[in-house]
């Protein structure tokens, strides 16, 4: 028979499973308002559209060096481990094709949205944070001013549209790094390195992977500026907020993209 204190534990870990069930669907439910208030005055551009230059400045300055050093090295692990494999098996000049396709179809979003939400998310959170905790936010409503207007709408255009132009970025320093290991390392002759990537992509691919970078930014401007604006009074409520916000943000963005290759497979089957 088991202790009683086990026991104890044991009768309270459904109550404690559904409290935090409950909350993390209050906690999404307050995330969706946050975004969808954000997004209800982008018609006001007058508004915002200062603060939105600043902010595509400022996350375009602090990520943009970060991403290219991670994107070289991600096209040239990329070229080098299909390389060796793609020349086992005498198909060496479709290395290029397949680097291509997966920096345009799945790294590419993904890489610019964790930068944006690692570099540019962790400053945007700290700053709404410590807004929070000095209560200016709560002096913008007492002076009738939407703090979710003035500050979470121009961040939320802000991320998203660097987030799509670091797409591009790390498209083409990914294929530059693959280049170089590909044809100057391995002996691959340029025209099949690029020859074979236009029988595996298509138009269409371009766009979506662009849109889910756009996508993927407006997560993680959302998040970054909820966890933010609702952190712990004091600095450890402002560096747990950073820490969620980075954490909630990959997941968020995991989970979406699933959905969106998905539904894009669907609609435009891949070539083959």
């Amino acid at each position: 028979m088991a202790p009683p204190a086990l026991q104890q534990g044991l009768s309270k870990a459904p109550d404690l499973a559904r409290r935090r069930v409950e909350r993390t669907l209050d906690e999404t439910g307050l995330l969706a308002v946050t975004f969808l208030e954000g997004m209800r005055r982008t018609w006001d551009i007058r508004q915002w559209w200062g603060e939105f230059i600043e902010q595509c400045w400022f996350l375009a300055r602090v990520t943009s060096v970060p991403v290219m050093l991670i994107a070289v090295p991600l096209g040239a692990t990329i070229s080098l481990q299909v390389g060796d494999i793609a020349r086992q098996l005498g198909a060496a000049s479709g290395t290029g094709a397949l680097l291509v396709a997966a920096m345009i179809q799945q790294v590419a979003p993904l890489a610019a949205a964790l930068l944006v939400s690692g570099v540019g998310g962790s400053a945007i959170t700290s700053d709404m944070g410590a807004r929070n905790i000095r209560d200016e936010l709560s002096a913008m409503e007492v002076m009738g001013i939407n703090p979710v207007h003035r500050l979470v709408t121009p961040r939320l255009w802000a991320a998203s549209t660097v987030s799509m132009l670091l797409c591009s970025v790390v498209i083409l320093a990914g294929v530059m790094g693959g280049y170089y290991f590909n044809v100057i390392q391995q002996g691959v002759s340029p025209g099949a390195f690029f020859d074979g990537a236009t029988t595996l992509l298509q138009f269409p691919d371009l766009l979506i992977t662009l849109f889910k970078a756009w996508i993927f930014g407006f997560i993680a401007a959302a998040v970054a500026c909820y966890m933010g604006m609702n952190c712990d009074y004091g600095p450890v409520g402002v560096g747990r907020a950073v820490n969620q916000a980075v954490v909630v943000t990959s997941i968020v963005v995991f989970a979406a993209n699933y959905v969106l290759t998905m539904i894009y497979q669907v609609l435009f089957p891949p070539r083959f």
